[in-house]
């Protein structure tokens, strides 16, 4: 029987093999083929630039979600009938809505 990898496992494996690449190029345990003084420069502001990347990604995929929002008719319905069931609530407790 054949398993599965689940998302966890596959971002242990990712993140495990992204921090071992980093150590190894902070330790300078794999060679680059620039100048020290460059590398000493670069390597120490990679995890920076990669929170910067993750971040705008996720902002990216945000503001995407909520453009298309409205294409997911299932949801719009279910949304507006969940905001009339509220109003019709509110209304039944004496709060003016609208």
């Amino acid at each position: 029987m054949a398993r599965r990898t689940t998302r966890q496992t596959q971002f242990l494996v990712v993140s495990t093999f992204l921090i071992s690449l980093y150590s190894a190029l902070y330790l300078s345990l794999i060679p680059l083929p620039i100048s020290q003084d460059i590398k000493d420069q670069i390597v120490p502001c990679l995890p920076f630039n990669l929170l910067i990347t993750l971040g705008s990604y996720c902002l990216w995929e945000l503001g995407m979600g909520v453009l298309t929002f409205g294409e997911c008719d299932e949801a719009h319905d279910e949304l507006m009938k969940e905001i009339e069931m509220a109003k019709s609530d509110l209304r039944s407790k004496g709060i003016s809505v609208d």
